[in-house]
């Protein structure tokens, strides 16, 4: 017989239960939330700064990216998010979107009601701890990212950012550390690491020429990964991933 499909929200439960321990019954709940499915394509838009919050968005496939536009129309991306996460849990609290969230790639996504999310919350303290502590590991997450773009030089922040996405990506369960698919062009590792597409290209090629990592195409090899966590200052303490979740030991 053929495998049965899993529910929609399956990519949810599995992330919720990084953060916590869930009865039967909160797996079910969950599981059972009201959502709307919907396919993005490359470069649509899946939330609008200034919009009022309906919903909050679950990434089932795919990658997206929050990003703020500033007066002149410049953009500084301020996150990557990947399979399974929330990328605007709090919309389920806060009236109006405050950043937009564009899709990197093609991605499906689950829209849930705002009032099911803040409900379900409410009565299941297993799962309103558990989305709560995603949030905090979301302001974790900024505050590095700050941090990289504010105080780092141009080489530590792309090796910090190809770090980061590595173990995001093992832990997600979407790829290996040290072999995976960059999902993002030049122009976008610039606007997240507030360096130009041409400085960009240098710095990839001078980590490629030092024998930290190796391209082909998309396709990025981390030949040294001890050499290239050091060039990016990295340390996954702030990412505050569970135990046994990753393959590496750093």
């Amino acid at each position: 017989m053929p495998n049965k499909p899993e529910p929609p929200l399956a990519p949810l439960l599995r992330k919720m239960e990084y953060w916590n321990t869930f009865s039967q019954a909160d797996r079910e709940a969950l599981l059972a939330l009201p959502h709307s499915l919907k396919t993005i394509e490359a470069g649509g838009m899946i939330v609008r700064d200034g919009e009022k919050a309906t919903h909050s968005c679950l990434l089932r496939s795919g990658y997206v990216y929050r990003q703020k536009i500033v007066a002149d129309g410049a953009r500084q991306i301020v996150a990557l998010q990947m399979s399974g996460d929330m990328v605007d849990l709090q919309n389920s609290l806060l009236g109006v979107a405050d950043h937009s969230v564009q899709a990197l790639t093609r991605a499906e996504v689950a829209y849930i009601p705002r009032e099911a999310v803040q409900e379900i919350a409410l009565k299941r303290p297993a799962i309103g701890m558990a989305m709560w502590y995603d949030t905090l590991v979301d302001g974790s997450i900024f505050r590095e990212w700050i941090a990289n773009v504010g105080r780092r030089d141009s080489r530590t922040r792309l090796a910090h950012l190809l770090c980061e996405f590595a173990l995001r990506l093992e832990a997600a369960g979407l790829g290996r550390h040290n072999a995976w698919e960059l999902p993002m062009t030049q122009e976008q590792l610039a606007d997240a690491t507030g360096l130009t597409p041409v400085h960009v290209n240098r710095t990839l090629k001078a980590l490629e020429k030092d024998g930290l990592i190796a391209r082909s195409k998309r396709s990025v090899t981390v030949e040294n990964w001890k050499a290239l966590a050091k060039a990016g200052d990295f340390n996954s303490s702030y990412l505050h991933m569970p135990e046994g979740t990753l393959s590496l030991v750093q």
